[in-house]
């Protein structure tokens, strides 16, 4: 008897300390701990009482209409929920992170926490120096269909970011094969610049800093802002731009509503193409490229090195106004020879110096700084 009763405490520890923990009751998460100004992908939930936070994303892909993914914080380690498609959880704060795109990267920089990079995708298109000096330290899992499952694993990562184009991301099935947590990242659908950025604060929240993702998101706002402002209250008149070079046989044109349209009007430019009204690039012919470069002010993005090099690629376009008057510029001033360039990884975090360069571009009497992201086309 003696024996029976030395074990019942025991026993009793043993039931009460590996009680199972509350299903996951996501309307419980009812305050609004963070509601974008620009963006309109994401919302930051929290509960009246407890640590734990809810990263809710709506429409993650192009065309996702209805369809959401959450992130679950579970900081107070009392909920347990298997994981879905639907619904992610990870225990704690993220401290290992994959990124599987560069401007995820920027996102990190910005608040000071690339150290908790331990995977990327494509590592030599990235420009963040961080990365560069940690080669060794950083794995790369590749890309698209050629994903190194097996040193993604070994990475041991407490979350993924990934993102979906026109579907669900191809890493998706997988991962709930392989039980890693995932975080769809919906910036690149933004229309506004600043909706962009201001993705860097759901980031900062899976990583336990919202606090420096506020902090680092307000300068970069209030930066755009006063110049649009400044551009308004100024300017007259608004050069007309055209957009790209020609991919094969077509030329893909941005839709009048993107990011890149806005950045163009928030700098007293004007976007030449207006006919493409939908949420995604679409090509025109060559012949219809040429009427509107013909008619273009300004051409941005060239994706040539010299005007000699676009008139010997493109002979058809080297009579353009634009050309002849040189007012053509490319975005790589921050390319490396290996073919990453910044403009598409810290550019994205950073729309108040891509603004800044598009304003010295059409009005440069009102910008004193050098081009960070731009260059005029010798």
């Amino acid at each position: 008897m003696k024996r029976i009763f030395a074990i019942l405490p025991l026993v009793a520890a043993l039931l009460f300390g590996c009680r199972p923990t509350a299903e996951a009751n996501l309307d419980d998460f009812t305050e609004t701990l963070y509601k974008p100004r620009h963006a309109s992908g994401f919302e930051i939930l929290g509960r009246p009482d407890g640590k734990s936070t809810l990263i809710r994303i709506t429409d993650p892909w192009q065309g996702a209409e209805g369809i959401g993914r959450s992130l679950l914080i579970d900081r107070d380690g009392d909920i347990e929920t298997a994981a879905t498609p639907e619904l992610q959880r990870i225990e704690g704060d993220a401290q290992r992170i994959v990124c599987m795109s560069s401007s995820y990267i920027a996102m990190l920089s910005a608040i000071g926490r690339t150290d908790c990079v331990v995977g990327v995708s494509g590592i030599d298109f990235i420009s963040d120096p961080h990365i560069a000096a940690a080669r060794d330290k950083v794995g790369d899992v590749g890309y698209d269909s050629n994903i190194d499952y097996e040193l993604l694993t070994a990475l041991r990562p407490d979350l993924v970011l990934v993102y979906g184009i026109a579907a669900s991301s191809g890493m998706e099935t997988k991962l709930l094969e392989l039980n890693i947590p995932y975080l769809y990242m919906g910036e690149y659908i933004e229309q506004s610049p600043l909706g962009k950025a201001e993705w860097l604060v759901a980031l900062a929240e899976a990583v336990g800093c919202r606090d420096k993702g506020e902090s680092a998101f307000r300068p970069i706002e209030e930066r755009y802002e006063a110049l649009k402002k400044r551009v308004a209250e100024t300017v007259l008149d608004a050069p007309s731009a055209m957009l790209n070079t020609p991919y094969g046989d077509s030329w893909f044109m941005a839709p009048s509503g993107s990011c890149m349209a806005r950045l163009i009007a928030d700098a007293g430019g004007h976007y030449i193409y207006t006919a493409n009204d939908t949420n995604s690039s679409l090509p025109i012919d060559l012949e219809q490229a040429a009427v509107l470069t013909s008619q273009a002010d300004m051409w941005l993005n060239a994706q040539v090195a010299t005007l000699a090099d676009l008139e010997r690629r493109f002979p058809k376009f080297a009579d353009a106004r634009c050309v002849r008057n040189g007012y053509v510029y490319n975005c790589d001033r921050r390319a490396d020879p290996a073919g990453g360039n910044d403009f598409w990884e810290s550019g994205v975090v950073r729309p108040d110096l891509v603004l800044r360069d598009l304003v010295k571009i059409f009005h440069p009497e009102l910008v004193d700084e050098e081009f960070v992201y731009y260059r005029k086309i010798e």
